[in-house]
């Protein structure tokens, strides 16, 4: 049977960000993957986590999908720190790579490539203040030209770095003004079926 991760990484702020939103997200995940034939492995970041049991549960998912919020352009600060904390596990039991992937007898191997996590796939799904129409338009002011891939390559190298494949992000845009949340909330499992070509 084949194995999804989710990781909820939404940082409660009472009264003003309380997680609704990335924990529908999640949901639906969940249940999509479910009617797949898939066994789900959660974990929630803010409820607390052992870093070497997400580095099994890294080991034991072909997919790990980050659903999260983007908070000042990032991902909640608990996120860095799981981040450290499991990758640095991973790392040390070099379970998730060897290295960087350079060595000296090889100048020709790049920087990134010593990741043995290959064959899985990694996707974030994120919650955005910020329009739609300020990606990817060379005119707007703040992104010029960027893509929500560039703007989570802070989230996706890490994957990256350690041999996992990167599919298209997934976005919900502009939550707090003039978005299409329930139309997005919708077309997710149809996102999630063409990039895991499912």
């Amino acid at each position: 049977m084949k194995k999804v991760l989710l990781i909820n990484t939404h940082l409660n702020y009472p009264n003003w960000s309380e997680g609704l939103l990335n924990d529908a997200f999640h949901q639906r995940a969940k249940d999509f993957f479910l009617s797949e034939g898939f066994e789900v492995l959660e974990t929630k970041v803010e409820n607390g986590y052992d870093a070497d049991e997400e580095v099994e549960k890294h080991l034991q998912a072909d997919i790990i999908i980050l659903q999260t919020p983007i908070n000042w352009f990032g991902a909640p600060w608990i996120y860095k720190k799981y981040v450290d904390e499991v990758f640095n596990s991973g790392l040390l039991s070099a379970k998730f790579l060897a290295g960087d992937g350079r060595t000296r007898e090889d100048l020709t191997r790049q920087y990134g490539t010593g990741g043995k996590m290959q064959g899985k796939k990694f996707m974030v799904s994120a919650t955005w203040n910020a329009p739609k129409a300020s990606f990817d338009d060379p005119n707007q002011v703040l992104f010029e030209g960027r893509s929500t891939a560039d703007a989570l390559i802070q989230i996706t190298s890490n994957y990256r770095f350690c041999g996992v494949e990167v599919v298209a992000d997934y976005n919900c845009f502009d939550i707090f003004k003039d978005g299409d949340i329930a139309g997005t909330l919708e077309n997710y499992p149809k996102h999630l079926k063409k990039v895991f070509k499912l």
